[in-house]
């Protein structure tokens, strides 16, 4: 492959999104081993071999993976129950992952967290949280941490437009305003909290104005394309390691699926749902800038799709043979105070 210019996009006006063809291609890699593992978790679902509740992430590729891309080493990454993809993102193996959500020993959390409750401090991931809004807090103790000990990491703190409501976010962000604390929260807006849409549930659903009695420096950003998000974490990214405190980015996204494995989605058309799948698909839009960039051919394309198709299926035959925990570990793991 030719060594082509980096390509540049601004988000209005902000940030400068310099990529190279390379970090393009691995971008689209990093969102099809998203959207094809959580195929997979959901047909195991189906087939009743993932238990408890399990919320797909298929549609909002572009956020985690777009904002991972400028992550450091040593940052500090946490989100919602949506957070298969989260963990990909991190660099978490996608047979360890898939072994969690089956409940297997060869788990994460040794098969005893399930899908929401995964966690690896090697990476960075810090959950995985099933309460609604909880992981907000608690980015926020991880933001003062990195302050703390001074080792210029920052805390990536994701959300839900439906978390957005929750009280302890607005006492999170006032303490964190007030120390210039080092962290990014991120509202995935994907139009609906659980079964409610936005304009429902939401008395001011501009999100990205929640910052501004905090005095944060808020970013609306177009969730569904990839470079946008990746210019838009650069800005912040320097913003917050600068000391100048936290910063509210809004992620205007949306999920294909309903809100969990049990949810038929009803309350949206089918319009809708195809309008975004054939105009916004963040996947089906780089992977029109790589084929005009000549970055990959469609052989490429095919080639890539078969290695991430059998990396999931290792994953999940993985997953299926890995034996269940021991009962003793349900001793194991337990803080005693």
């Amino acid at each position: 492959m030719a060594k082509e210019k980096p390509v540049k996009k601004a988000l209005n006006g902000r940030g400068d999104n310099a990529v190279t063809p390379e970090q393009l291609v691995q971008f689209y890699r990093d969102m099809l081993l998203i959207r094809r593992f959580e195929e997979r978790a959901g047909q195991l679902y189906g087939m009743g071999l993932i238990g408890g509740f399990c919320h797909l992430y298929i549609g909002q590729e572009a956020v985690v993976v777009g904002l991972q891309s400028v992550a450091r080493e040593g940052d500090s990454i946490l989100t919602s129950y949506r957070d298969h993809g989260h963990m990909l993102a991190c660099g978490m193996d996608p047979k360890g992952v898939m072994a969690e959500l089956t409940g297997r020993s060869g788990g994460y959390s040794k098969g005893k967290g399930g899908s929401m409750h995964m966690f690896s401090r090697e990476k960075g991931f810090y959950g995985g949280h099933g309460i609604v809004a909880a992981q907000v807090p608690i980015g926020t103790g991880l933001a003062f941490a990195h302050k703390y000990k001074k080792d210029g990491g920052m805390a990536v703190t994701y959300f839900g437009d439906g978390a957005a409501n929750q009280g302890q976010v607005y006492e999170s962000f006032n303490m964190a305003s007030l120390w210039q604390l080092p962290v990014l929260y991120v509202i995935e807006n994907n139009k609906y909290a659980m079964g409610t849409s936005v304009a429902r549930g939401s008395a001011s659903p501009d999100f990205v104005h929640r910052g501004e009695p905090y005095n944060m420096k808020c970013m609306s950003v177009d969730g569904m394309d990839v470079q946008a998000v990746r210019a838009a974490g650069l800005e912040a990214g320097d913003y917050i390691r600068a000391g100048h405190g936290p910063v509210l980015m809004e992620v205007h996204t949306y999920r294909y699926r309903g809100h969990s494995m049990s949810d038929p989605a009803k309350y949206r058309t089918k319009e809708e749902l195809q309008k975004m799948r054939t105009e916004h698909d963040p996947i089906d839009r780089l992977r029109a800038v790589l084929l005009e960039m000549k970055a990959l051919d469609e052989d490429g394309f095919k080639s890539m799709d078969k290695e991430i198709k059998d990396i999931v299926l290792d994953a999940a035959d993985f997953a299926q043979k890995s034996p269940e925990p021991d009962p003793s570990e349900l001793w194991t793991d337990i803080l005693v105070a």
